[in-house]
């Protein structure tokens, strides 16, 4: 009846709304068929991108749990805390079943959140300021996350899927919840593999022990580049996690992480992440960061850790350093889609920067050319040179080490150069000492702030007041007339690229343009911005000269020579790889 009265009504339709000319009539009824087709796959797509929540015995909501507040910034949920200290880190402690830690996560860290995923979404429309390219990002990016779930282990999926039913509303437009914190994880992963915009720059990374450590015992130093503005890096949160199985552990990141970048656990294992150059995925697997938690949660020497990387499906190349206080040393798991290594340098030292070394990728066209283009080998050789100098090493000379800003041999290429091992961006530096459960996480800004110490058998025994005395000093630095410039140059460059990216007006008055060079004239990234800012105004001549100076100093890597040499071409009016361009008059 039903099925016969629809029948009915569409006739009536056609009969009232179809043009007489049969012409026209055959067009209409085409084109509906064409739109009824386009209908039906973008609702398939749409269902095929949907992401499945995981199952939940719990009948717990955020509601079921209420935050007190103990103090300034200073909450707490039953035996679970968050506080923020002295030094403007957010410190917060977790218990329990994964999807009711989640929940309690989401409970404390809620306002934190937000302010994250508001940084984040706004650094990502800068980036990309079309909105239909955004529109057809956000398709793209959830055609290939669309079965991430399969390779997230189920526990890691209940706490992820906890958090998130704290996250802000205010993006639904987005997606749901669930679905955007899942791609958060990712996004990692996708701005390595996808892009040459380097998102996440050149982390470098050592360890050293026996008569090359000062106490004999295993030290491990990292900085992690991942930059996505200032405003990002603003909030940092270390989480003390002890899950109801697996080992206690720590970790350095921001709120909404679940997974790690950087963190150490009860039995003195530590996991660092170095990106390494990828080929192009196809479809999403493991993020990184959440078999880096794997290993962090599971693992309590290098044998355990190694077999938990082996059986992880990841979609990007990356090194983890793995240090271990059972085996008293470190290694390094490279590890890409296709193949897997454990390189050992054979020393009592090891230098990890953003490509492999082991045998299994000495002879792969992807890490040869890498190490050929990039500046990845520039910081590795930097690293150590300056180690050597420095042997037997303690934690505050691997801080300095951290801090370098030079090139190497001590020459000095401006700020903000990638061959540097501190190219004030980093999101942070840290200090591990496995064998005695110590760590030192640096304070704002990038890892030039004071090194903060924690020992993770004082913290889970409850005893969390910080110790001053193990702390390392902040770099000097951060009070000099050098620093006061570099922060006027990159407000400057930052106002530059807005302009040049999504046409936000600024005016760069000659005097201005005087000043921008003398707040960082050795650097090769003045003269690029400079020549990118012309080149936008279509002052070609000016900007192949500043282009040009830019080539005469050092630049971080062939690939970004190569791409400044384009840039010239783009205003000669030169025949390059089929395209004409227009010749400045």
């Amino acid at each position: 009846m039903i099925i016969k009265q629809l029948r009915i009504n569409w006739q009536r339709i056609e009969f009232l709304m179809w043009p007489k000319n049969k012409i026209a009539r055959s067009v209409l009824k085409a084109l509906s068929i064409f739109l009824l087709v386009i209908g039906i796959l973008f609702g398939l797509f749409l269902w095929r991108i949907s992401l499945p929540a995981p199952k939940i015995e719990s009948n717990k909501t955020p509601d079921s749990y209420k935050r007190v507040q103990l103090g300034k910034d200073h909450y707490a949920v039953g035996n679970c805390w968050l506080k923020k200290n002295k030094h403007g880190i957010w410190e917060m402690y977790l218990e329990g079943a994964p999807y009711e830690r989640g929940l309690i996560y989401g409970v404390l860290a809620k306002e934190l959140m937000e302010k994250q995923e508001v940084h984040f979404v706004g650094q990502i429309n800068e980036l990309i300021p079309s909105s239909m390219f955004l529109q057809v990002l956000k398709g793209f990016v959830g055609w290939f996350n669309r079965d991430i779930y399969k390779y997230i282990p189920e526990e890691n999926q209940q706490e992820i899927y906890g958090v998130s039913r704290s996250f802000s509303d205010q993006f639904n437009y987005i997606g749901p919840k669930y679905y955007r914190i899942m791609n958060y994880h990712a996004a990692h992963d996708i701005g390595h593999a996808l892009t040459d915009m380097n998102v996440v720059v050149g982390c470098t990374s050592f360890a050293v022990k026996n008569g090359l450590s000062a106490d004999s015992t295993l030290l491990i130093a990292r900085n992690f580049d991942f930059y996505m503005g200032d405003a990002f890096a603003e909030d940092k949160l270390i989480v003390f996690m002890k899950p109801d199985k697996g080992y206690k552990f720590a970790s350095y990141s921001w709120a909404g992480l679940t997974g790690v970048v950087s963190g150490m656990n009860e039995k003195g294992i530590t996991v660092t992440l170095n990106a390494s150059k990828s080929d192009v995925p196809f479809t999403a697997k493991e993020p990184i960061s959440i078999l880096a938690r794997e290993i962090l949660q599971y693992a309590s020497n290098i044998e355990e850790a190694t077999e938990i990387a082996q059986r992880s499906e990841t979609f990007v190349s990356e090194s983890l350093l793995i240090g271990s206080a059972a085996d008293k040393k470190a290694v390094i798991i490279e590890k890409s889609p296709q193949k897997m290594d454990v390189y050992e340098s054979g020393k009592d030292y090891l230098v990890c920067a953003n490509h492999y070394q082991g045998s299994t990728f000495l002879s792969d066209s992807v890490n040869i050319k890498n190490i050929a283009t990039s500046d990845s080998k520039a910081r590795f050789d930097r690293m150590t040179q300056l180690m050597e100098r420095s042997y037997p090493l303690d934690v505050n000379e691997a801080a300095t080490i951290l801090r370098d800003k030079n090139g190497i041999d001590d020459k000095f290429i401006g700020y903000g150069n990638a061959k540097s091992l501190n190219q004030l961006i980093a999101h942070h530096g840290i200090l591990f000492k496995p064998e005695q459960k110590e760590m030192w996480i640096s304070a704002p800004p990038y890892q030039l702030g004071a090194f903060i110490h924690y020992n993770l058998n004082d913290v889970f025994s409850g005893r969390t007041s910080l110790e001053e005395a193990q702390m390392i000093s902040e770099d000097p630095f951060l009070k000099s007339a050098d620093y006061r410039q570099f922060e006027a140059f990159k407000e400057t460059r930052q106002k530059i690229t807005k302009f040049v990216m999504i046409g936000i007006p600024f005016e760069l008055t000659p005097a201005a343009e005087r000043n921008f060079i003398a707040s960082n004239p050795k650097s090769y990234v003045t003269y690029v911005a400079l020549g990118d800012y012309f080149k936008a105004k279509e002052q070609n001549k000016k900007a192949i000269s500043y282009y040009e100076q830019a080539l005469k100093l050092d630049v971080a890597s062939v690939r970004e020579a190569e791409g400044i040499e384009r840039k010239i071409a783009d205003c000669q009016n030169i025949k390059r790889s089929g395209f004409f361009f227009k010749r400045d008059s």
